[in-house]
């Protein structure tokens, strides 16, 4: 019953490798606060804080009821709320795919983080049950489960006061040098976002500067000729200038299914099918494309 050691023990970590694994993981988890706010994301990390320190007495019970086995004294720190941000991060971040290894494995923007997790999950003999109390109290929280959201809260007069006191210290103002566009909100969507409006404006801009030619010629531009994939583009300067016939890639092939879609919204088959070898297969650019052309 000595409850300073409970408070102590799982906010302080004696391990330097829990350490450093758990606050990159806090790191990479800070997209929540964004996402909900400072109170709400606070609150998560309250309510998955109290919440699995219950699930973890329960679990050492078992343990010992089910197996014999007589567990002392658990790891240290700040770790089952840090597993608890699992829940969200698994059902609500989009999986955006980087690339393959050995063909079949495949590598996304979510790989580092739950690699980060298995090595803070291999770190000790008995932080199995700190991740397991952690995640039960995610998955609890998360999906409002009896309401523990509304009980196990931030109050609204101490985020105020952390607001009044701390925000004007900690805030920066915005960087103006950069143009305001929105964007994703994962660090990866963000750069898959600027490749796809880099390339965008790129194929505006040609289109501009051939609209005459379109007309003279009468019929379909072979837009893989003038517009080939910003991946494929190695020449910083693309204005007058068209690459030779000898050095285009060959033709991309195309989903039948993503052309039956663009032709579902109104287009023709051919427009279709030169929208995605231009775009290599990317439908959203495609139909950006045509929807502006």
């Amino acid at each position: 019953f000595q409850i300073w050691r409970l408070v102590c023990g799982r906010t302080i970590c004696l391990d330097l490798k829990d350490t450093f694994c758990s606050s990159l993981l806090i790191y990479n988890f800070r997209i929540f606060e964004r996402r909900y706010g400072s109170r709400k994301f606070s609150s998560f990390l309250l309510g998955a804080w109290m919440l699995s320190a219950l699930f973890d007495l329960l679990l050492v019970e078992i343990t010992q009821y089910i197996f014999g086995i007589t567990i002392n004294s658990l790891p240290s720190g700040f770790l089952a709320p840090v597993f608890a941000l699992f829940v969200p991060f698994y059902s609500s971040i989009p999986r955006v795919q980087v690339t393959q290894v050995l063909g079949h494995f495949s590598i996304t923007n979510k790989s580092l983080v739950y690699i980060l997790g298995l090595q803070l999950l291999t770190s000790g003999s008995y932080i199995w049950i700190l991740a397991l109390s952690g995640l039960i109290s995610g998955i609890c929280y998360n999906s409002s489960i009896l309401k523990v959201h509304r009980i196990l809260c931030v109050p609204r007069w101490v985020a105020k006061l952390f607001s009044w006191t701390l925000e004007p210290v900690f805030s920066s103002s915005e960087p103006t040098n950069e143009v305001r566009v929105g964007m994703g909100a994962t660090v990866d969507i963000q750069r898959q976002q600027r490749m796809e409006l880099l390339d965008r404006q790129i194929m505006m801009s040609q289109v501009a500067q051939l609209r005459r030619q379109r007309q003279q010629q009468g019929g379909m531009i072979n837009w893989n000729r003038l517009f080939p994939p910003l991946r494929h583009r190695h020449n910083a300067n693309y204005q007058d200038h068209r690459p030779p016939e000898q050095g285009i890639p060959p033709p991309t092939e195309v989903s039948e299914e993503q052309v039956a879609r663009l032709m579902e919204m109104g287009f023709s088959r051919g427009d279709a099918l030169e929208a995605l070898r231009a775009s290599n297969n990317d439908l959203n650019v495609a139909t950006n494309f045509l929807l502006q052309h």
